[in-house]
């Protein structure tokens, strides 16, 4: 059987079209070694296909429907590199109406193109298969003279796709709550684990043998792990600096379980205890997470959740000493943003930073029942931050949880990992 959204997207198809969906290839690493694979994650939400170097062709319209372009079976291939679904498996494991080799694409396009007056495909993406398909339309429409119809118009199918990928299914969900669970326990894992003297790379190859061990196929990123002032570098990666006493750790990190991801921030103190500085930049941003998570609710759009972070956050900072002025100018001049300067979240699945759009024109989207989304404020006080309290520098806390939009009010996937920051400091005491 194919996939339910492979049928909603034809169903969603104009009519007299054709798409044209390709997989991705091997990324080679150096030399003659490559990256370990990942499907694209267009072609994976609609087939289930895990092998590289593949063409979907779906006509909604015409028989048969769906039709897949794969590697062919190889037995001295497959010793080296593994078992090959082939043209076979295609159709029997993954629901193609037909299948051919790969190599058999070019000379049946024509046959797929003709008559269609749409075409979906996404330019830009593989320049090679780019190529193939603009000279095919091309040298169609020179035979003027003969009954042969290629498509008027190009449609980039994440038109259809994206906004299919934004509302999640019941079995999506509980695929991103297997995958919640894995990192909420590599988090605590890490919570146990951390104490001065250790290096960044310690924690982070905790966290991500705990994800292997549970089935994860790998970080749905590059883990952030950052100690001290690293805290406040949004993108840390080189996750080698050392862990001191009296420093915070801020880990965001996910595991990408059966092709969707999770995302969670935690930050805590490395000798278990937090500061009294420490403490109110904590507790500040909590409050501001919490009050965010619960606004996660049909109808509320993703700029009220920024703004009730910012006003939060504002009139928190101002509290500490942290900002001078009134609430309402220092929003407008967007003064916040020397500490709290990136979005409070984003929408989660397949890809951490998932598709649909954000805007409609200038309106920003409402929320809908089965969207996921993270919500993540944080507060970064570089360590050479000028005109603040000395206490606040060095510190940078975020804090990020994945939220399910219910009709009920928001459900948290990542309950499992702690945030209050007393049931942080009793976890890490159990070390």
């Amino acid at each position: 059987m194919i996939r339910p959204q492979l049928e909603e997207f034809m169903r969603r198809m104009a009519p007299k079209s054709v798409a044209i969906i390709p997989g991705a290839h091997d990324t080679r690493r150096s030399n003659d070694t490559h990256y370990r694979f990942r499907q694209d994650s267009d072609f994976f939400y609609l087939t289930g296909f895990e092998e590289p170097d593949s063409i979907a062709v779906i006509r909604a319209e015409t028989d048969p429907k769906y039709t897949m372009f794969v590697r062919p079976r190889d037995p001295e291939r497959e010793i080296w590199d593994g078992r090959r679904a082939g043209v076979e498996g295609a159709k029997s494991e993954f629901g193609a109406h037909e299948a051919f080799p790969i190599a058999e694409f070019g000379a049946k396009l024509e046959g797929y193109l003709d008559g269609a007056d749409v075409l979906y495909y996404r330019l830009g993406m593989d320049r090679e298969l780019d190529e193939t398909i603009i000279k095919e339309i091309s040298r169609m429409r020179g035979w003027n003279r003969k009954p042969i119809h290629p498509p008027q118009t190009i449609v980039d199918p994440a038109t259809i796709i994206h906004e299919m990928r934004v509302v999640k299914s019941a079995d999506e969900l509980e695929i991103m709550q297997t995958a919640a669970d894995i990192a909420a326990e590599a988090h605590c894992e890490a919570m146990k684990a951390v104490r001065p003297g250790m290096r960044e790379y310690q924690i982070e190859a905790l966290i991500e043998q705990v994800f292997r061990r549970h089935g994860a196929a790998a970080p749905a990123y590059t883990s952030i792990v950052g100690a001290g002032a690293n805290a406040t570098v949004l993108h840390y990666i080189n996750n080698d600096g050392e862990l001191r006493d009296g420093d915070l750790l801020l880990v965001d990190a996910g595991a990408e379980y059966k092709g969707y991801a999770s995302d969670i921030t935690r930050t805590y103190p490395i000798n278990g205890r937090f500061s009294q500085a420490q403490r109110e930049i904590y507790d500040l941003v909590l409050k501001a997470q919490m009050e965010c998570v619960e606004m996660v609710r049909p109808g509320v759009t993703h700029d009220q959740l920024k703004q009730h972070s910012i006003e939060v956050l504002t009139e928190g900072m101002l509290e500490l000493g942290l900002l001078e002025g009134k609430t309402e100018e220092i929003i407008k001049e967007k003064k916040y943003e020397k500490f709290y300067m990136h979005g409070l979240g984003h929408m989660l699945g397949i890809d951490v930073h998932d598709v649909g759009r954000y805007y409609f024109g200038k309106e920003s989207r409402a929320l809908e029942p089965g969207v996921v989304m993270t919500v993540e404020p944080g507060l970064y006080i570089a360590p050479d931050t000028k005109d603040v309290p000395e206490k606040y520098l060095g510190i940078g806390v975020r804090i990020e949880d994945d939220v399910l939009c219910t009709n009920n009010g928001p459900r948290v996937l990542t309950t499992k990992v702690p945030k209050q920051a007393q049931e942080i400091e009793d976890l890490i005491s159990r070390r």
